[in-house]
């Protein structure tokens, strides 16, 4: 179905709760808003496959020239004017404040004489390393947040502004040493440290700033394992041993695998082996076993399968996690001196419900399940006999862990329940409340169903939607639609502050399950990535039709958000149906396809095998029908877009976003903004004070308010 309209109109009383007051100013099609500033063309002709393409703004992969700094510049003060200082903004980020100043649960690990622990205290701009001594007797009550502990390591000591951010990476088995990263801003790059703990000074081992996977400290305490990532040559497994020099540490696997994947070691059984996992893309894993006590070379665990292996170690077998022969996933034992596929001892089979983990408890396996995206958690012997299930609510985001003897500490979360822990008796199944929920809100004036959309293929999918008790549904509700669809990533009705504030505004909140997710198992994730990723895009689309056609909202109170491979899902959204959209939010995204395998220095290469790889002739004709920036069009009425990045991103190249902002500017007929808003700290992941989050969350929702008909 096509949605002609563009022009803003809005239908008097449509929408009244609170800051959902309908804006007195509605202009016609001439646009109220001031032009963006110039961005000069400098068209770039490329030739792919026999393709023409003109790029008319590839001087702005230059990030640092003094054209591209000054027009990012000229960039963030016109997002800025297009938003605005207002009383929706302020009451916005007050708002968000209070809901995101609110630190999760702590679970203290034990290391010695001491227990460590990082989080944000409230009030902080950035979390720190902590330690306490360790109680004699194991503490039952909830960590307190609040109190006063030793500091182990403040990132405002190594840069005061808080975008350096630190993390804890393992401690020696004597727990006196400490293996801790430092990020400098947004970059995935970090650096690695070891801290004697005893005198509270770093060691002169370090690994400079670079990708690393896992890093560990060897059984002996004698060294570390560590994985270096190079985009340019791949992954590369060394043991560096401690007071050496690090020209001298060991490769010990990786050689010939190339830069698309992803390698971690694990030492196990008190340093008798080293397993290896090869991650390839997101749908395949190869493992390796290597037996130090022997001194041998790594041999083949299981090579060259269609599916994924996740290992653990635990009495003398390797437990693996795998959609071999089970796209829904199973658990099997390997015997190290017995590999053979035909001797692995199956301990969960396949079932009808996604599988997505387990822990050990006692004796006892207690699997992790999402049944349509709600989570189910099943208790099994360990010989793999069926034990019972925990009571969970319905549509809810559930884990577990040991608590005790005979007890365990069951999380719960949804869009209408800020995470709560309860203690779980395993004997009588009977609960109580651990740590209630800090976040003030209260989702009881709140509902959430869950329905079924059909896409187009005829696949059909569920889509939570939330919104006010009582909501009279009369196609005039500001509605946020939100989804990411890729890398296998199950995206759960977790509690959200944007959402809790979009709701509070009288909105309605929707999330959309999408192909390319995990969420029913391998197939589903198939079935949305290479050349069966336009079925993510088509998803969506339908899960915003079917917003508008059974009476919720209709496209000129229609949002959409999404960031990362989510930034690609509704900007390939935007350029495909303009007309179904008022307004949308594209944060850190992946937008210029068709060039993403050249973007070498700043990219996730193992995304290649997600996306596909316009290199190849085959997956380039798919790619170029639904590549963001290869598909904006001169004059068509796109809708308002705020597009969110920052120079420290080095998994989704930052260029993609500068384009995507000057040339919507410039194609867009509509006469609504387009806004950059751009963080020189800013990375994927890092980079962002506390109060930058609470900034950037609270002008993400004020946009999209203001577009959608606040006042």
């Amino acid at each position: 179905m096509v949605y002609a309209t563009r022009c803003p109109t809005v239908a008097p009383g449509a929408f009244l709760p609170q800051l959902f007051v309908l804006a007195a100013l509605q202009l016609a099609c001439g646009s109220p808003y001031p032009p963006p500033p110039e961005t000069a063309r400098e068209p770039v002709v490329d030739t792919l496959h026999g393709v023409v393409f003109t790029d008319p703004y590839r001087w702005l992969e230059d990030q640092e020239s003094p054209e591209t700094r000054a027009w990012i510049a000229e960039q963030n003060a016109y997002a800025e004017q297009i938003v605005g200082e207002s009383a929706l903004r302020t009451g916005l980020e007050a708002r968000v404040r209070e809901l995101m100043d609110v630190p999760g649960p702590v679970y203290p690990q034990r290391r010695g004489e001491f227990e460590y622990f990082s989080f944000r205290k409230a009030g902080r701009e950035v979390g720190a390393i902590y330690r306490r001594p360790a109680p004699e007797e194991p503490d039952d009550g909830p960590f307190d947040v609040t109190a006063d502990y030793e500091v182990v390591i403040d990132p405002l000591d190594l840069r005061e502004d808080g975008t350096t951010s630190v993390g804890i990476q393992g401690f020696s088995p004597d727990g006196n040493l400490m293996l801790y990263s430092i990020r400098d801003g947004g970059r995935d790059e970090v650096e690695i440290r070891v801290r004697d703990l005893n005198s509270g000074e770093d060691l002169p081992d370090r690994l400079p700033t670079a990708l690393y996977g896992s890093v560990a400290f060897t059984s002996d305490g004698t060294g570390f394992y560590y994985t270096h990532r190079s985009r340019q040559t791949g992954p590369r497994v060394f043991r560096h041993v401690l007071g050496s020099d690090r020209s001298e540490d060991v490769e010990l696997f990786g050689a010939g695998i190339g830069p698309t994947a992803f390698v971690n070691a694990s030492e196990v059984d008190e340093g008798r082996y080293l397993i290896y996992t090869v991650q390839h893309g997101w749908a395949r894993t190869d493992v390796y076993l290597q037996d130090l006590g022997a001194g041998t070379e790594a041999v083949p665990l299981v090579i060259g399968a269609p599916a994924r292996f996740r290992a653990r170690w635990r009495d003398g077998e390797i437990y693996l996690l795998t959609n071999l022969d089970a796209p829904l996933n199973r658990v099997v034992a390997v015997r190290p001196e017995a590999p053979d596929p035909n001797q692995w001892r199956e301990v969960i089979p396949e079932g009808e419900d996604l599988l997505t983990g387990y822990q050990f408890i006692g004796d006892d396996i207690f699997a992790d399940y999402l049944h349509n995206v709600s989570s189910r958690i099943v208790r099994y012997g360990p010989d793999g006999a069926l034990k019972g299930e925990i009571p969970i609510p319905g549509h809810h985001v559930a884990s577990l862990r040991g608590h005790g003897e005979g007890g365990a500490l069951l999380s719960l979360t949804s869009l209408l329940t800020p995470q709560t822990v309860l203690t779980l008796d395993l004997e009588t199944l009977e609960t109580e409340e651990w740590r209630a929920s800090p976040v003030p809100f209260d989702g009881s004036a709140y509902e959430m169903t869950q329905v079924w959309y059909t896409s187009a293929d005829g696949t059909q999918a569920p889509m939570y939607v939330a919104h006010r008790r009582g909501l009279e549904l009369d196609g005039e509700t500001p509605t946020l639609l939100y989804g990411y669809g890729g890398f296998n990533v199950n995206l759960l009705p977790r509690f959200d502050a944007r959402a809790a504030v979009w709701m509070e505004q009288g909105g309605v909140y929707a999330i959309a399950t999408l192909r390319g997710g995990g969420e029913f198992g391998e197939e589903w994730h198939r079935d949305g990535m290479l050349e069966n990723k336009p079925n993510v895009f088509a998803d969506f689309i339908a899960a915003a039709e079917w917003l508008v056609d059974n009476g919720y909202t209709n496209p000129d109170r229609l949002a959409i958000r999404g960031a990362s491979n989510g930034g690609l899902l509704v900007a390939s959204a935007l350029t495909q149906r303009p007309d179904l959209f008022r307004a949308v939010f594209c944060g850190l995204p992946d937008l210029d396809m068709v060039r993403f395998y050249q973007f070498t220095e700043t990219n996730n290469m193992p995304a290649l095998l997600e996306y596909g790889n316009a290199a190849v002739p085959e997956e380039f004709e798919v790619i170029r029908t639904y590549s963001p920036y290869q598909n904006v069009r001169d004059g068509v009425d796109y809708p308002a877009v705020m597009l969110t990045q920052g120079d420290l991103d080095t998994r989704v190249p930052p260029l993609q976003a500068r384009k995507m902002a000057a040339r919507l500017q410039a194609a867009t007929g509509s006469g609504l903004p387009v806004i950059l808003d751009y963080d020189a700290r800013t990375g994927h992941a890092g980079g962002r004070t506390f109060s930058r989050n609470v900034r950037n969350a609270a002008m993400e929702l004020a946009f999209l308010l203001q577009q959608l008909g606040a006042s």
